[in-house]
Parts: C-alpha cells; sequence; structure tokens
C-alpha cells in the first residue's frame, strides 16, 4: 500500500486545513469534508482506511455520521470533542467510534492516534486477507463462543458477527486467558500498546461485545465483570 488515506470531517476550516497538513507531514493521504453528509460521500467514492470526525457539526453531525458508515464499514474512526461534549463521547463510543480527542489537542497527540489505530487496522486488514504467514489456525472456543485468529471471525452458536478491530482485540485478550480478570489499564495498555490514558473506552467497549455476543446482555453468560477489578471471559465446564 502506497500511502493509508485519512478522511478529516470537521466543519472549522482553519482545524480541518491544519489537520491535513499534519497528517500529509506523516505521508498519509488526506480527504476532507465540512460535515458528516460530506463525509459520507467522501467514503461512497474513496478507499478510506481512517476517519477523524468532529462530533458537534451542520446538516449531520459526527455521531450519525459514524452510525450510518459503521452499517458498511469496519476502519478505526476517531472523534473530536469539545470539552463540554463528554456525554457526545461516550454516545460516539457506543455508536461505534474507536477512539476519541478532546479539543484543543497536540498534533502529536492526534498523530500518535491515527499511527496507533492504522497500525492495529493495517495487522486485522492482513489477517482477514488470509496473509498471515503461519499455516495452522488459532481458535478459541469457550462455550458456543469461538474466535478465529487466523480469519478474524467470532461466532456465537455457530453465526458469525461482526466485531470492530477494537472490539476483536479485546475478545482476543480475554479469550485467550479464560477466568483471568483484566483491569480496564491492562486491557488498554495489551490492546492499544501504550499507556493508558483513556480508560473510559474500555467500559464502552466491553459494552457493545456484550450486545453482540450475550443472548441476554443483562445477564452475560460469558463476558463478565468483577467489581472495582475488572473484566473475564467466564469459563465454561
Amino acid at each position: 500500500m502506497d500511502a493509508y488515506h485519512v478522511l478529516v470531517v470537521e466543519d472549522d476550516q482553519e482545524i480541518r486545513d491544519g489537520i491535513e497538513i499534519y497528517l500529509k507531514s506523516q505521508g498519509y493521504e488526506v480527504y476532507k469534508a465540512a460535515d458528516g453528509v460530506e463525509g459520507l460521500e467522501v467514503i461512497e467514492n474513496h478507499e478510506i482506511h481512517l476517519a477523524i470526525v468532529d462530533i458537534m457539526m451542520p446538516r449531520m453531525d459526527g455521531v450519525t455520521m459514524v452510525m450510518k458508515l459503521r452499517q458498511t464499514h469496519d476502519f478505526p474512526v476517531i472523534m473530536l470533542s469539545a470539552k463540554s461534549e463528554e456525554v457526545d463521547k461516550i454516545m460516539g463510543l457506543n455508536m461505534g467510534a474507536d477512539d476519541y480527542v478532546t479539543k484543543p489537542f497536540t498534533p502529536l497527540e492526534l498523530l500518535a492516534r491515527v499511527n496507533s489505530h492504522l497500525r492495529r487496522y493495517s495487522k486485522y486488514l492482513e489477517a482477514l486477507g488470509g496473509k498471515k504467514q503461519e499455516p495452522s489456525e488459532h481458535v478459541y472456543t469457550i462455550g458456543g463462543l469461538e474466535l478465529n485468529e487466523d480469519t478474524v471471525e467470532v461466532t456465537v452458536d455457530g453465526v458469525a458477527i461482526k466485531t470492530t478491530p477494537i472490539e476483536f482485540k479485546i475478545l482476543q485478550l480475554l479469550m485467550k486467558n479464560p477466568g483471568r480478570v483484566f483491569s480496564a489499564e491492562e486491557i488498554y495498555e495489551r490492546v492499544w500498546n501504550e499507556r493508558a490514558i483513556n480508560t473510559d473506552t474500555i467500559m464502552v467497549h466491553v459494552r457493545n461485545i456484550r450486545e453482540k455476543i450475550e443472548i441476554n446482555p443483562k445477564e452475560p453468560k460469558y463476558l463478565k465483570v468483577v467489581w472495582g477489578v475488572g473484566y473475564k471471559i467466564e469459563k465454561q465446564s
């Protein structure tokens, strides 16, 4: 791949152009949009590998845009939000965003997140394309829950479920260590491969995973919370 394609969706032209300059300096190809409607049009017409999406925008806000793009695309999404938009951040993560950065942010902070998510996404695409070199399959089964590392697939009672790259990595970590409790910080550091700074995202991703793998998410069979400690995948007898 020559260069990753990054979409910047932001109604403030100064911020939009500023992000573009920094991303181009890192060798990324940049597409820009001023609102969610334009953003979805770009995604329809171009291959995008990561999107940076502002929450508050005219015509179509970032949360609505992410919800729509998640119907057909699984590339990473980083949301931008003002400090006062705490509720919107969590809503954005619920609707399918992978991460968020709070304004004002430093270019280095945003670039670090972009680089980190694209590293993971490229490994995810390689696995999905069957480019892994190991001939053996790596399949983890807990009761009716099955995760295949080679095909990057998760099934529940034989039915395939769609996970985002981040959800897959969290489930992979927990399923490879059934019964072991991981704190939010440890999950973050193992999945993101960096110091834990945003552990709120773990809680939301866990909730999203539960909605997909549990028959009754309120009484989970597989993904359990150990209050005050962390999360685990329950061993099945």
